[in-house]
């Protein structure tokens, strides 16, 4: 089914490659950290990013929020092609796309009591008055739930605890009103008891202001109650694209179905149902393999066939895409 909502932000074939270069003998190959990445993402909507460490999820993000160069391809913010932006514009950029880091603790200056924190984005951005400044924090502190807020204003990070630390990140996030949210894994770091709480936070600010949300994480099993659709990396390339439900009941390419037999269930009935990933390690992204970049790892892989081209992108039912010779 067609999405009929604007398209906030559009990625075309990017690729994010790292130069390697060794003391004394110049250039030595490249890091292919995002290699082709090509979706879209519409105005309200909320994607997950999902993946093992060193898939190259991170280095998107990153790029996504302007902070790598970008080798080929393009991102594009509503009419705005994000590689070409400098000065004003690009501050206007940032000011669009609030952040939420995985670590709250080192995000936080250990210096800066809370309110002063909150306050230092709308410093920023020209918002001269102080008055005017603490009612958009008071604001924003109801908003994430630290409350009162006078409780909070003056504490320094150290004080708090990592949800409460958490939440200062999301007011800090969506503080200048940000039409965009990117979300790197912003649970992985607390209490199994907290992560639900905040991913509620998120889920319930996204919804009351119709945010765009890039979740990124290596759990699918909290994707499961954070996202609508699901884009599988691995080794630099998008390996699958569905909804949300079509991806945990029914994941068509093996790298996916092996990372969700992986995933913990807090059902007892699965737990017998629980695999490991196949045996290997991720590919180096300096000299990826031929072909299909799983196929070294992959149970069901087609000899002289997914070791020697790279996988389409099929459609094996409506509106589910896996890059996987399987659906030829």
């Amino acid at each position: 089914m067609t999405d009929k909502r604007d398209i906030l932000l559009s990625i075309k074939d990017l690729h994010v490659w790292f130069e390697l270069r060794r003391l004394g003998f110049g250039h030595a190959g490249y890091v292919k950290a995002v290699d082709g990445v090509t979706f879209d993402l519409h105005a309200g909507e909320t994607i997950a990013i999902v993946g093992e460490s060193g898939c190259g999820k991170t280095s998107l993000m990153r790029t996504i929020l302007g902070l790598n160069k970008i080798t080929k391809g393009s991102v594009t913010y509503g009419d705005k092609n994000i590689g070409t932006l400098a000065g004003e514009e690009l501050r206007w950029y940032r000011s669009q796309v609030g952040y939420v880091q995985q670590d709250p603790f080192g995000a936080l200056a250990p210096f800066m009591n809370i309110q002063r924190i909150l306050e230092e984005p709308l410093i920023i951005n020209g918002v001269k008055d102080p008055a005017e400044r603490e009612r958009r924090v008071r604001k924003v502190m109801d908003e994430v739930k630290l409350t009162p807020a006078d409780d909070f204003m003056h504490k320094f990070p150290h004080m708090l605890s990592g949800g409460q630390q958490q939440r200062v990140v999301i007011a800090r996030a969506i503080i200048l009103e940000p039409k965009l949210i990117v979300a790197d894994e912003p649970v992985s770091m607390l209490d199994a008891s907290v992560r639900v709480e905040i991913l509620r936070l998120l889920r319930g600010l996204q919804e009351k202001y119709q945010l765009s949300v890039i979740y990124i994480t290596h759990d699918l099993s909290t994707v499961r109650y954070f996202s609508e659709r699901v884009f599988v990396m691995y080794a630099g390339n998008i390996v699958e694209r569905a909804t949300v439900d079509n991806i945990v009941h029914d994941p068509k390419h093996p790298y996916t179905a092996a990372l969700m037999d992986a995933t913990s269930d807090p059902d007892a009935d699965n737990a017998l149902k629980m695999r490991e990933l196949p045996s290997g390690e991720p590919p180096s992204l300096v000299n990826p393999p031929t072909g299909c970049r799983f196929h070294p790892r992959c149970p069901k892989r087609i000899e002289n066939v997914c070791d020697v081209d790279k996988p389409l992108d099929f459609e094996p039912v409506p509106a589910h895409f896996a890059s996987c010779w399987l659906y030829k």
